[in-house]
């Protein structure tokens, strides 16, 4: 019982709610890198939060159901049909075994989450399925590779679980085709006004080297503090390395750093920067620490829900 992978794009990566309680070994967590679609995804299915599912960068994907269940497509707008039938956006649908479930290459926003009734079968590693290429950690084989042709993704035969097809309502959908402003809190390092005042008022732009490690900033140089000692790192950290251009780390970080952090970003904007295509601009706005754990604890009440 599962979906077979017939053609597979740039990435496609098991992922679920993160690999936690490692990175004292140096073990990043890994795990969804927009966490507002992925819960989403899980949500529409009734699924546990951080339930496994698919990260699909940038589209590609086909696969063939041998197993009649549910899925629900949230993140990117990319184009979907089953059996050539084209699927609403941030949706969840049934399919029955022998049907197609084709996704094209997104249009706007990077990545898409496919997730399954039940969530995704596969055996954890150190607590996790999330896939982690450069460890060698995660995934459906626990090896740590994407998703490749010919694959298999076990999951429920549970195609009797809704009456019908339910939709994301549309206040509760970004638009990837906006400016984002993204809300940094308060970092460890000491930058001068002048410094604060350049990062916050500039639109910065993506730059293409971005990956799950981090995000690549580019925009006017700043002028960075000494560090003497390095730090745990933290998702949503933003590092300011000697040529002065920030890069906001994401899932897939190293657990130390020894660049001065201006700041962290807001962990409900950490997503919709990874959503953002390289050459695409973002502006910042600082933001209170006291805000972000009230909206976190919303975020995580809803979900949990």
């Amino acid at each position: 019982m599962s979906l077979k992978v017939i053609a597979c794009g740039p990435l496609c990566l098991l992922q679920d709610g993160g690999r936690q309680g490692w990175q004292h070994l140096g073990v990043s967590p890994a795990g969804a890198v927009d966490k507002h679609a992925a819960a989403w995804a899980n949500r529409l299915l009734g699924n546990v939060q951080g339930a496994p599912l698919l990260e699909v960068a940038l589209g590609g994907l086909d696969l063939e159901a041998q197993v009649d269940t549910w899925l629900a497509l949230t993140g990117a707008e990319l184009p979907a049909t089953v059996d050539g039938e084209p699927l609403p956006a941030w949706s969840r649908f049934r399919v029955r075994k022998g049907q197609r479930l084709k996704l094209g290459f997104a249009r706007t926003g990077q990545r898409a989450y496919l997730a399954a009734a039940g969530g995704f079968q596969a055996t954890p590693v150190l607590g996790s399925v999330s896939t982690q290429t450069r460890e060698k950690l995660g995934g459906p084989a626990g090896s740590g590779q994407p998703l490749a042709l010919g694959d298999r993704l076990p999951c429920a035969a549970d195609g009797e679980r809704f009456a019908r097809g339910a939709s994301v309502p549309w206040p509760y959908r970004p638009d990837y085709r906006e400016i984002p402003t993204l809300r940094v809190l308060p970092g460890p390092d000491t930058f001068g006004e002048d410094q604060q005042q350049a990062f916050f008022e500039q639109a910065w732009q993506v730059s293409p080297q971005s990956d799950r490690i981090g995000v690549r900033l580019r925009g006017e140089a700043l002028n960075a503090p000494r560090r003497q000692w390095s730090l745990g790192i933290v998702e949503g950290a933003i590092q300011v390395p000697p040529d002065g251009q920030p890069i906001v780390l994401l899932a897939d970080r190293q657990s130390m750093g020894g660049y001065p952090l201006l700041g962290v970003l807001h962990p409900l904007d950490i997503g919709r920067l990874a959503q953002c295509s390289a050459h695409s601009e973002v502006r910042f706005a600082p933001a209170s620490v006291e805000q972000a754990q009230a909206d976190l604890r919303a975020f995580l009440g809803f979900f949990s829900s």
